[in-house]
């Protein structure tokens, strides 16, 4: 140990109140933070939406028409403010080939078509997200069965074809029976 020239220890400096953590002094530094943190919120910018990339609907249904020989359907001349979304040919429940088209109201709501050649009961229940049947309504000179399910809000219009080869049209999401009837008048056959 180092004495100084007077030979007794060299005395340590006073604490400072601020290091003793205080109440008041916590209160303090919580309100520096917190103000500091206000400002980094409120200058973040943010976005309302998100928008993907313009889906080429039309394109992907001609070759899916060419590549499968269906008759599928796209929804064609809807107005300018209803987007496309999606656009694919997959394998789905029971092993269906399944033509699916996404659109966009312009509510925000989401209306999906799905065909498939000879669909079978699980894969109706499977695109309705096993919704409960409240009836019919008609539409483009068609009579669609409505399901609603409540609880995960999606709504659905079926064309259920029965005869071996035929194309069962089914239009889901969370559009209102409004909007997926506004798609169902708009159906028609994809051309090139």
């Amino acid at each position: 140990m180092s004495t100084t020239p007077t030979g007794t220890a060299p005395s340590t400096p006073p604490k400072s109140r601020y290091s003793m953590g205080s109440t008041p002094n916590m209160v303090r530094s919580l309100i520096v933070i917190g103000a500091l943190m206000a400002i980094i919120f409120f200058m973040t910018p943010r976005v309302n939406t998100l928008g993907g990339p313009v889906v080429d609907v039309h394109g992907t249904a001609v070759t899916v028409a060419k590549d499968s020989g269906w008759p599928i359907s796209e929804a064609v001349d809807l107005p300018k403010d209803w987007k496309t979304t999606s656009a694919r040919y997959v394998k789905s429940t029971d092993g269906l080939m399944t033509w699916h088209a996404g659109y966009q109201a312009p509510s925000g709501n989401y209306v999906a078509v799905e065909q498939t050649r000879d669909a079978t009961r699980g894969w109706v229940e499977a695109q309705t997200n096993r919704a409960r049947r409240i009836g019919e309504l008609q539409a483009a000179d068609i009579t669609w069965i409505k399901y609603e399910r409540g609880a995960k809000v999606q709504n659905s219009l079926v064309d259920r074809r029965t005869e071996p080869g035929e194309l069962t049209t089914l239009l889901t999401g969370t559009g209102t029976f409004e909007e997926l009837t506004f798609v169902a008048e708009h159906l028609g056959p994809v051309t090139e």
